[in-house]
């Protein structure tokens, strides 16, 4: 009986121990600053191109109309 029970004291520590080896890695990830603004900056990437790395045509064509809606107020305010 007191076999078991030592079997079963030991799984329970070694879960803690993973769980607790979980956290750490988990607050360490959260701390690291320069790791999340390179994932961050990767996911941006990832969303403004296409699988063959060109930019999206949908981004292109927005950042034209930007473009243009900016010199069409320039214009219009000199006038």
């Amino acid at each position: 009986m007191t076999e078991r029970r030592t079997a079963d004291l030991e799984a329970q520590i070694e879960g803690q121990r993973e769980q607790l080896a979980e956290t750490v890695d988990r607050l360490s990830h959260k701390l690291d600053v320069k790791a999340q603004a390179k994932e961050r900056a990767q996911r941006a990437a990832d969303r403004a191109t296409t699988d063959a790395g060109r930019p999206r045509p949908e981004l292109v064509a927005a950042a034209v109309g930007l473009v243009a809606v900016a010199g069409l107020l320039v214009w219009w305010r000199r006038r």
